[in-house]
């Protein structure tokens, strides 16, 4: 028997490895395909979704590194020139909220301080988290190239996004104007659709006595400036009115004339088939209003308080004063009845939940028809597939129903929008170089516009901006990318948005295939949230377990497209199985260091149990080709274990015990193969425990597969 490497002497020990085998990977420099074999010829990418710097990692991103990395530590291993690109994202809003948080507790609010002031706290904030972020995303072993790294504030992404944005508009994509935008009153910034929820609440639901008409609402104190009243142009009910009919009438704040409008959006059978328009704070109401060129009257103010028309209610808060206005309503006969069990969805902001109060302003837009039309005709076509495949849709859904884009944000933190606003008449114009003065339609002066773009404006640019889109290079190379790997929740946010930037910028889609990963959700499926004290901190289980056994505990049984359970019971289980390798390991090299120096060729009739190895490594091949990495997971474990050793391992041990020596031959050779072909078919799942086990195997075993697991040729050729 052979002498055992001290190393596998005691249990694996993923503290004493992990740090050691990433730095020697880096060092190495394939994680850069320019340092791969010249034989790695045929290019492979991906571009990480750039994780926001604000804080640590949580479960859903390590899920992203792991199946990430799977995809790129297999390609590489197949030969291909692998490119994974890791960005951060200094995301907006999201992290100026974090920051206000911060802000609140030591007792500032950042609407007392200097915007320059803010902007620099903030920037040393993220840069402080960007590289906490960077080091645990290393932790999970990704197999990433630093070197192309990018954030979103790069100075050259900066320039790029903002060189975008005046191409569009050069185009005819992007106008300034006032319309109707959601509003968090909380935070005082406009938001776009996708960054709104909505929320199943329970309200009043009053109707009120509007001269002739009885009109229904949950919202009375928008009801101020209310002097129209629409219908449906075939609602009998109301045939004896005209469109344009003027009627007198009580109202809260005393008489006024109201004028009947007819229009075919009005939903007869909800309510009394008859509404007043708040055009102001109403989407609905606002297009109503355009299509009639009605006046437009603003009664709450950007900080959700009551303005002058609402007389004695003046400067109060809605939910202050929503029963007051009830009451005065009362006293002048004006309710009819109250519903107290209305169910209906309110929009609230995605981050603080306080109820989006639609606002009408001048805001940037893009216009999202054209560019949607683009991106439909792209996905019908096939250019791009997705798994699970019931996302292309939603995909197609979202943008046949698509409404053109605020891109404006009222916040310090992000990247500024380029252009110069008049006050006299409006107009903006974008001015890259700072250079305009003067308005070119009023002649009044310009002031600079002190918005900043939505984040996914520039996100949604991200596979052209890291592959360096107009200069060439690596996008000659790798453009479009192979695979966008990302959150389900992100179908209708980010995914839409790099398809329209790829085919307007680069006349081609982004990526090939979009694969959608579910939520990671606690152990009993519940989501995680901080508030509910369940949220699983990827660092606590790699402390505890070992990277390698998150992984595996955040890839078998997680189907794409599905939520899944973690428990740390899940996660223990498989540092098991990796201690169960290292046994496997060292009983193999005892007992086999004096096999042949080289394993058995592929080509030659493989003995027993290699072949039946290599049937099984083959169908977890295609398991892998297919995007099946729960299956393949599952797969590798099962044999492993159950198959090798419980079953052969056991076997082998009385072979040794005998005298046959030709038998006790051929099965160290199929042990030596399988061991070695099974750690790299299960290295892009369990990368550390499978490099450590590779660094200790005698050299001649390894001759000619290199000395590291990391660029071994895959054992089972393509078909």
């Amino acid at each position: 028997m052979a002498d055992i490497p001290k190393e596998l002497l005691s249990p694996f020990k993923p503290e004493e490895w992990e740090k050691a085998l990433y730095k020697k990977w880096e060092e190495s420099g394939f994680f850069n395909p320019d340092n791969l074999p010249p034989t790695h010829n045929k290019p492979f990418s991906i571009v990480m979704p750039p994780p926001n710097a604000n804080g640590h990692l949580h479960a859903g991103h390590a899920l992203f590194i792991t199946l990430e990395d799977i995809m790129t530590r297999y390609r590489r291993m197949r030969g291909f020139k692998a490119l994974w690109i890791p960005g951060a994202d200094h995301a907006g809003f999201e992290t100026q909220i974090v920051y206000e948080k911060q802000l609140e507790k030591e007792g500032r609010s950042r609407f007392k301080m200097d915007p320059k002031d803010l902007y620099k706290e903030i920037m040393a904030f993220t840069l402080e988290n960007k590289k906490n972020m960077e080091d645990e995303v290393r932790a999970m072993g990704a197999s990433c190239d630093w070197s192309r790294e990018k954030f979103t504030l790069d100075p050259e992404i900066v320039k790029k996004v903002q060189q975008t944005f005046k191409k569009m508009h050069d185009d005819g994509l992007v106008y300034r104007g006032p319309r109707i935008v959601n509003w968090c009153s909380k935070h005082a910034t406009s938001l776009s659709d996708v960054e709104t929820e909505t929320k199943e609440r329970k309200d009043n639901f009053y109707y009120l006595k509007y001269g002739p008409f009885t009109i229904a609402t949950a919202r009375p104190e928008t009801k101020f400036g209310d002097k129209y009243v629409v219908m449906h142009p075939d609602d009998t009910r109301y045939s004896a009115y005209t469109h344009g009919q003027k009627i007198d009438l009580e109202w809260i704040n005393g008489p006024i004339t109201a004028t009947v409008i007819k229009d075919d959006s009005v939903d007869m059978e909800f309510g009394t088939g008859v509404m007043t328009i708040t055009p102001w704070h109403d989407a609905v109401d606002f297009a109503i209003a355009e299509r009639h060129k009605l006046e437009k009257e603003q009664i709450i103010d950007m900080r959700g308080k009551l303005l002058g028309i609402a007389g004695e209610f003046k400067g109060m808060k809605i939910a202050e004063a929503r029963e007051k206005i009830v009451e005065k309503l009362k006293s002048k006969g004006l309710v009819e009845k109250i519903d107290e069990n209305y169910l209906h969805n309110v929009p609230v902001c995605y981050k603080c939940e306080t109820p989006i109060e639609p606002q009408i302003l001048p805001q940037w837009f893009v216009k999202m028809q054209p560019l949607a039309e683009k991106a439909i005709e792209a996905v019908e076509s096939g250019k791009i597939t997705f798994h699970p495949e019931q996302y292309k849709k939603i995909f197609l859904y979202w943008m046949k129903h698509t409404h053109d884009w605020n891109i404006s944000r009222q916040i310090v933190w992000g990247i500024p929008i380029p252009a110069k606003i008049c006050d006299s008449c409006g107009f903006g114009t974008p001015d890259l170089d700072d250079s305009l003065s003067k308005c070119a339609k009023c002649n009044s002066g310009l002031r600079a516009d002190t918005d900043t773009f939505d984040t996914w404006f520039s996100s949604g640019q991200w596979p052209l901006l890291v592959l360096d889109f107009q200069e060439g290079g690596d996008f000659k190379t790798f453009y479009p990318t192979d695979i966008m790997e990302t959150g389900s929740d992100l179908i209708f946010k980010w995914i839409p948005r790099m398809v329209i930037f790829g085919l307007y910028l680069a006349g081609e889609v982004p990526f090939k295939t979009v694969y959608l990963h579910g939520l990671v959700n606690d152990a009993k499926g519940k989501k995680m949230s901080k508030s509910k004290g369940n949220v699983i901190n990827p660092k606590d289980l790699t402390d505890k377990f070992g990277t390698d056994a998150l992984r595996m505990g955040l890839v078998v049984g997680n189907t794409p497209g599905t939520d899944l359970s973690l428990s740390e019971d899940k996660i223990k289980g498989y540092k098991h199985f990796g201690n169960k390798l290292w046994n496997i390991a060292r009983f193999i090299i005892q007992y086999t260091d004096d096999a042949s120096p080289h394993a058995q060729p592929t080509t030659e009739e493989p003995l027993p149990l290699v072949k039946e190895w290599r049937q099984i490594a083959a169908d977890i091949t295609k398991d892998i080709e297919n995007f099946r990495f729960y299956l393949a997971a599952e797969k590798l474990y099962h044999y492993l274990w159950r198959r090798f050793a419980d079953e052969i391992l056991e076997e082998s041990k009385k072979i040794f015990s005998e005298s046959d020596t030709r038998l006790s031959a051929d099965r160290k050779e199929e042990l030596k193969i399988i061991l070695m072909e099974s750690l790299a078919t299960l290295h892009p799942f369990m990368p550390f425990v499978t490099e450590a086990i590779w660094s200790l195997l005698p050299n001649m075993w390894k001759e000619g597969r290199g000395d590291m697991l990391i660029i071994a040729d895959w054992p089972i050729k393509q078909e």
